[in-house]
This record gives C-alpha cells, structure tokens and sequence, in this order.
C-alpha cells in the first residue's frame, strides 16, 4: 500500500544532496503520493485539495474542499477503516457530494489492528492533528464502514466531545463476530481468554452510553442478508441498546442485501442528508 522512496542516493559524488533530500522531507510534511499502484485514498482527491502525510507509524489523508476558504473551522467526515485500499472508488460519489458542499475528508490507516489500545491513541493523535493543521471543526462526523465501526464507536466512546455524529455503514459492533477473538486477541497482543474476560472495555456494543450521554445521533445501513457482519449481532443489537439508553438511533435494514458494495450502501441519499445535516451544525 506504500509508494516507495525511490533509487538511492550516491553521496560520493554528490555528498549534499542526501542532507538537502532529508531538508526536504522533514520540511515538507505534505506528501503527494503518486506511485500507480497506490491506493485510492492517497490519491483521489474527490474535487477537493488532497493530502497524505505521515503520523508516527501511521500514514493519513485529508482532502479540504475548494470552498474552505479563510473563515470558521471546516465541518469534516472522518472514514474508517483507511487500509488496503479503503476508501475505494465505491465512495466516490458520496465523497464527491460532500466535498461539493464544503465538507473535508480525513482517513487514518492505523493497519489490522481491530481498534487495540494503541490503534486508539493514534485515532485521538491524527484528530488533534487534523484539527490544528488543517483547521478543522472540534466535532467530527464518522462514517464507519465494515470493521472501522471498531475503530470509530470507541473513539466516540472514548472522546464524545469530540463527535458530531456516526454513520455506519455495516459497521462491526461486536469483536466476537468479526474477527472473532482468536483473531483479534493477536492485535490486542494477549491471549483469547484474556481478551475474553476484558471483552466489555474493547466492544462497541458495550460501550454505548458515553455517545448517548453525549446526544450523538446515529444512522446506520446494515442489510439483513449479511452473513460476514450479521445485522442480528451487530447493529440491531446497537440500535435496541442505543435506544434504550436514551440515544437517537435510525437503522435501516437493507432488504435482501449482504457485505456488498451496493448502491443502496454506497449512493445512499439517506445517508447523505443525515452527513450534510449533520456537519452544517457546525
């Protein structure tokens, strides 16, 4: 997924040009990526200004829209999961819309590492980051597709003050479904039965309440055909909890529709309004 940095540099004939190429890197944190081969992410800009920077060991994009202009903070969406190759070209016409409408774009590729603890102190790192260099609002909109609900209900659970809203596009709730703790108990660096007996600090599903304390209104598109996250398990659950809670939940069950990439998901108006409504409360 990484562009490479090209041929090396003989510095026995040209000494300085080496210092001069580490000058550049470090005083130029903005960096194209421009290699065929790279990911969507990294390099469609969706009408919008792109960039791709590095952030520790993680590697993020953010796109500002032509419309940001000199005044208040931007309104952004931040999509998750960032990784092999995701966002893709199936989101182009959601993204497009919302950089049309002065929305920013922001992404984190944090690898497969199912919302561990270290993947969550990089999520809180790139939002402090986005927000001072690229003067984005203080409230961010998530959009969680598949696993990136992991990734973006704890960060919502862990930093409510700092979410607009979340929009889930089958969104993974529950660690137990997908991956599975075998699994995800690798990225958390502990055994299956650990991660068992600590399964309510790391699930979405069981940390619900900081984001209905908060008032954070959610939208989620799950199909009920959907056998790799199934909705049962998943957002039905997420929306009866939520509800119960006092939170606003809406869940629309996609009939007859599986884990696909459908326009029914990706070209859905529903979640366009809810996106727009939400980021122009900013």
């Amino acid at each position: 997924m990484r562009a490479g940095r090209g041929g090396a540099i003989d510095c026995r004939v040209q000494p300085c040009r080496k210092l001069i190429g580490w000058l550049a890197l470090v005083l130029t944190p903005l960096v194209p990526v421009r290699a065929a081969d790279a990911p969507v992410w990294s390099t469609e800009g969706y009408g919008g200004e792109r960039h791709v920077f590095s952030l520790g060991a993680s590697r993020g994009f953010v796109v500002i829209p032509p419309r940001a202009g000199e005044g208040p903070a931007i309104p952004w969406v931040w999509y998750a999961p960032t990784i092999n190759g995701y966002p893709n070209a199936r989101l182009h016409w959601l993204f497009s819309r919302l950089v049309s409408h002065g929305v920013a774009l922001a992404g984190l590729d944090v690898g497969e590492t199912y919302a561990n603890p270290d993947a969550r102190r990089r999520f809180w790192a790139f939002y402090q980051e986005c927000r001072t260099r690229f003067r984005l609002a203080e409230k961010a909109c998530l959009l969680a597709q598949s696993r990136g609900g992991l990734n973006h209900f704890l960060f919502a659970a862990e930093h409510p003050a700092a979410v607009r809203c979340l929009a889930g596009i089958y969104p993974v709730m529950d660690l137990r479904s997908y991956p599975g703790l075998a699994k995800a108990a690798g990225a958390y660096g502990i055994p299956p039965e650990e991660l068992a007996a600590s399964l309510r600090e790391h699930n979405p599903i069981d940390n619900l309440r900081p984001l209905a304390g908060a008032g954070i209104p959610l939208l989620i598109l799950h199909g009920d055909g959907d056998a790799l996250v199934p909705l049962a398990a998943n957002s039905a659950v997420a929306a009866q909890r939520y509800r119960a809670l006092g939170g606003a939940v809406t869940l629309v069950v996609v009939r007859g529709k599986g884990h696909e990439e459908v326009p029914e998901f990706f070209e859905s108006t529903a979640l366009l309004d809810f996106l727009l409504e939400q980021t122009r409360k900013d």
